[in-house]
């Protein structure tokens, strides 16, 4: 099944070329079902790439899904042309008296800030209070997951000694849990951030369990218990050359960038790498779509607030 995309997104043209499915609103509207509604709050500098990975992974699954975008309304994006974000995305102010099936909430480059600091953090806050009476399940991403367990659970984070970029091996915690199901024992995913979270803090928290791990990376996936809130320290939507294009940015604005570790084959940046965590990727969507957000939640999403 397909997901249904704003007519005229960019993202269009690549799912298309990639075979990917995907519906319009037009057609959309003569479906006889009711679609999950998923909104996505992109807070990645370029939001147009970010849509298209988030979508790619969403539409790999058989269910039919309605997307909104939501941006900041306290923050300027610089990276995004103006005319896309007036087309395409909300803000909270939109969506407010909307109910949703899921969520998603992207990372951000502003990990080295407190999270006070952030200028959209007041605002960023009252979305996840919100979303516990109007989403059913969120799925938070690196920055975000930090974000997350910081909001809802005081879990905080701390710099690394320098900034953590590869593919990594993580294990399985808990075979059993829903959203591992189809799982290897060992799986590859990406990473790419100045900070972790503090994982004395997340294994002391009885809220949530830890669900799998990396010896390099650290906390990697973690759920709150009833499901409804889901913490992926990583990022397993990035495309092959995501980590590549990082790297050669911050090697031109001077920074002390290491080479992505486990990424380039012989550790050589003029050698493509290969794409190795694709179907971890698509099978974590697609588990959390399925059993957290279709498989839970209420048919009539005003049973949201009850």
């Amino acid at each position: 099944m397909p997901i249904n995309i704003p007519e005229g997104l960019p993202a269009a043209r690549t799912l298309e070329q990639e075979n990917i499915f995907f519906m319009s609103d037009s057609r959309a509207r003569m479906q006889d079902i009711r679609p999950l509604r998923i909104l996505i709050l992109n807070l990645m500098p370029k939001k147009i790439e970010t849509e298209t990975q988030l979508l790619r992974l969403i539409g790999n699954t058989p269910i039919q899904v309605d997307i909104e975008l939501m941006q900041m309304a306290t923050h300027v994006s610089k990276n995004t042309p103006s005319e896309h974000l007036l087309k395409f995305y909300k803000t909270f102010p939109d969506v407010r008296d909307d109910r949703f099936d899921g969520m998603i909430i992207t990372g951000a480059p502003v990990e080295e800030l407190p999270f006070e600091e952030v200028d959209y953090w007041e605002e960023l806050s009252a979305v996840m209070d919100w979303s516990a009476r109007h989403v059913y399940s969120t799925l938070h991403i690196c920055w975000g997951a930090q974000a997350g367990l910081y909001y809802h659970y005081g879990i905080g984070k701390h710099p690394l000694p320098q900034k953590l970029s590869g593919i990594f091996a993580h294990r399985v915690l808990n075979p059993r849990h829903r959203l591992l199901r189809g799982f290897d024992e060992r799986f590859l995913a990406p990473h790419s951030r100045h900070t972790g979270v503090d994982e004395e803090a997340l294994r002391r928290c009885e809220e949530v369990e830890l669900l799998s791990d990396s010896e390099e990376a650290g906390a990697y996936i973690v759920a709150g218990h009833a499901g409804r809130l889901i913490f992926v320290t990583g990022h397993s939507e990035y495309d092959r050359m995501t980590l590549a294009e990082e790297y050669r940015r911050d090697i031109g604005k001077g920074l002390p960038a290491g080479i992505p570790r486990h990424y380039f084959p012989g550790n050589d940046p003029t050698c493509p790498p290969e794409h190795n965590w694709r179907a971890h990727a698509n099978l974590l969507f697609s588990n959390w779509l399925n059993y957290f957000v279709y498989q839970q939640t209420p048919y009539d999403l005003r049973e949201l607030d009850s």
